[in-house]
């Protein structure tokens, strides 16, 4: 292999660990955006689905007070208010079911809150009901906080997936800079053995190269290198080799002509 491909690759190698290395990375963190981004979607909407049910119930209980003071008008339109608005909101949480087991929980919101509609569906006005508060409180307000409790446990169901998702995107972020920081390893490990290559192939063999040449023309020492690679050194050193080798032998020659001069004198 030529110096040059020798240089080259060793290049390329580094380049390409980046290269694949920010390649994982990013594909880690496009792969965290978009499946975190999914799931806390997913259980904003049925947290807000939940704080819009406990919105309506209070404004049922509220409205079912009225009628039993004797302001079943206003009350009445504040329990078909609420009423309207926890459908709504129960609507979202149905078909955002996204956590498993979440369904029991809307099942169970769904029971309760029919059990509690049907005491306060009916006419309380000019019924044994109305100016009952034991009623109220035996039968309607116990009502009332069971079905608040269900949706206070499918809020902290999601509130709980919630910090899960936190914990998977921290756990995700963890593996997305570990390609880069294997790279950045790997890249000083190469480095270093990049860097012994080139000192033994190429740096090692020119200064040889120059030692043998000041020793020549110094002290007349035969030019005695070896490169053990088959590159462009290696002809340099060859092509060194003959060139002292010639000058050598032209030495040899004019001294030959000088002495047999001298002779003949």
């Amino acid at each position: 292999m030529s110096l040059r491909l020798k240089i080259l690759s060793g290049f390329l190698i580094l380049t390409t660990m980046l290269f694949v290395a920010g390649g994982m990375s990013i594909y880690e963190l496009a792969s965290v955006g978009t499946s975190v981004q999914k799931l806390l979607d997913d259980n904003y909407k049925s947290i807000n689905a939940a704080k819009m049910m406990i919105e309506a119930l209070e404004r049922e209980d509220s409205g079912v007070l009225l009628i039993l003071s004797g302001k079943w008008e206003e009350g009445r339109s504040a329990v078909t208010a609420g009423d309207s608005l926890f459908q709504k909101g129960f609507d979202i949480a149905r078909y955002n079911v996204t956590i498993p087991g979440e369904h029991n929980y809307v099942n169970a919101i769904e029971k309760k809150y029919k059990s509690y509609k049907n005491l306060w569906a009916g006419p309380i006005a000019d019924t044994k009901n109305e100016d009952n508060l034991n009623w109220y409180f035996q039968e309607i307000r116990n009502a009332f906080h069971e079905v608040k409790s269900s949706v206070g446990e499918l809020t902290a169901l999601n509130d709980r997936a919630m910090y899960q998702t936190a914990s998977m995107l921290k756990n995700k972020a963890h593996r997305a800079i570990m390609p880069g920081i294997i790279a950045i390893l790997s890249a000083f490990v190469f480095t270093a053995v990049f860097n012994f290559f080139i000192h033994y192939y190429v740096v090692s063999p020119i200064i040889e190269i120059t030692r043998g040449i000041r020793l020549f023309t110094a002290i007349r020492k035969p030019f005695d290198v070896k490169i053990e690679t088959k590159d462009e050194l290696f002809h340099l050193m060859s092509s060194v080799q003959e060139l002292l080798a010639q000058s050598q032998n032209s030495r040899e020659c004019q001294n030959e002509i000088l002495a047999g001069d001298e002779t003949k004198k």
